[in-house]
């Protein structure tokens, strides 16, 4: 609920303050909902009017989130999906190259995510470097699939962790989509994924791969 309310708080941020790149006025709404009030902090030590005299590790910060907006909104279309329409995991995997359901999830999570990743991405490059569609695409699939992959590494880690370990212990029953202990796992999750996509995005962003935000 906490996460909620920081989204829609940086929502009304939006609204007020429309950022320079018009990508970022979905990111910052979507990252608050797993980061809550430390996103908050971020934005004002960092972003609206102070967004040029950021430090370079904010910038990277910036770029990570940016990242993040992706899987975030992919990992709630996906996760919802396989809840309510489980049959839809079978175009993952599941029976045939997986016998587990969460291997197929995050398969269906991971297509999605780089998609969306990509789409963002493009948005935040092609208008900056002035490049034709095709041109935009490639570029933004050169800085999206190394942030991305990152990002899911340190997600699907921490989630494995809960489901296989922490869940059984302490729970003691299936948790996925429809239990708030879900999300609540999903949004640790989330942070883990920040910090092993953090200095990936580093990289990207010192190679000009990938644009400062």
């Amino acid at each position: 609920m906490l996460g909620v309310t920081c989204a829609i708080y940086m929502v009304w941020e939006m609204v007020r303050h429309p950022p320079q790149m018009a990508v970022m006025r979905y990111v910052w709404p979507l990252c608050a909902l797993f980061s809550g009030p430390l996103l908050i902090w971020f934005y004002r030590l960092y972003a609206g009017p102070h967004a040029e005299d950021a430090p370079f590790a904010a910038k990277v910060a910036k770029g990570t989130l940016h990242c993040g907006a992706g899987c975030t909104l992919a990992d709630l279309i996906c996760e919802n999906l396989a809840h309510y329409v489980p049959g839809v995991l079978a175009y993952f995997g599941l029976g045939t190259v997986f016998s587990r359901e969460i291997f197929a999830v995050w398969t269906m999570d991971y297509v999605f995510a780089l998609l969306t990743g990509i789409v963002f991405q493009y948005f935040a490059i092609a208008p900056m470097r002035d490049l034709s569609v095709g041109e935009g695409v490639m570029a933004a699939a050169k800085a999206d699939v190394l942030s991305l992959t990152s990002w899911q590494v340190g997600m699907y880690g921490s989630m494995g962790l809960v489901h296989f370990i922490l869940f059984p212990a302490f729970v003691g029953d299936k948790v996925d989509a429809g239990s708030p202990v879900f999300w609540a796992a999903m949004q640790m999750a989330m942070l883990a994924g920040f910090a092993s996509a953090y200095f990936p995005n580093w990289f990207l962003i010192r190679s000009g791969l990938k644009e400062e935000m």
